[in-house]
């Protein structure tokens, strides 16, 4: 019996310092993850858009320009054609207010809009943005996730600024959506 437990505990002790010695740095492997990504990427294509992913901040001062869009509402939710294109789809905001957005944009400068979202419920945080771009159309989509455990946010209102980095704009006039559960806005952007 004891060799059995010396043998249990050398290899306990080689699988340790194995595992610390040549674990690859970095986050695991998540093949659900990836494949449901890949999946996604595969159905933007299919269906002619491209996602850029966008870094959502909240501003500290509002955005001030001196030709604002005109900016109108539409129907809640994903397009039709995107919505069959996302395998799984993101957690929208409820709603949609204060929505500042230039009416002209430089493609070779950043694109930035200011709003604010209603969150879905007190449980959901915002984590990114998506912009998807295909021809004459944008969709942005703002993209929330569960707060984990039973934490509440602070307000169930938050400012978001999303901007598009320069260059990935073409030139040409654009419709665009921001888009939110109940009621998205939308405007018309013209790049120089």
């Amino acid at each position: 019996m004891k060799w059995i437990v010396v043998a249990i505990l050398a290899f306990i002790a080689a699988y340790t310092y194995l595992t610390l010695r040549f674990r690859r740095p970095g986050q695991a492997y998540e093949p659900y993850a990836e494949a449901r990504s890949r999946a996604t990427v595969e159905r933007l294509l299919a269906a002619g858009y491209r996602r850029v992913t966008l870094t959502a901040v909240r501003p500290t001062e509002p955005l001030r320009l001196s030709a604002p869009a005109r900016i109108s509402t539409s129907l809640g939710g994903l397009p039709a054609g995107l919505a069959t294109a996302v395998v799984a789809p993101p957690l929208l905001p409820a709603g949609l207010s204060h929505v500042t957005a230039a009416r002209e944009a430089i493609a070779a400068e950043p694109y930035s809009i200011d709003f604010t979202a209603a969150l879905p419920s007190e449980q959901e945080e915002l984590l990114d943005a998506q912009v998807y771009v295909r021809k004459d159309e944008l969709v942005f989509v703002p993209n929330f996730e569960r707060v984990a455990g039973g934490l509440l946010v602070r307000s169930p209102e938050t400012a978001v600024r999303l901007t598009v980095p320069a260059g990935v704009l073409e030139t040409g006039h654009y419709r665009v959506l921001l888009v939110a559960t109940h009621e998205s806005r939308t405007w018309e952007l013209v790049v120089k």
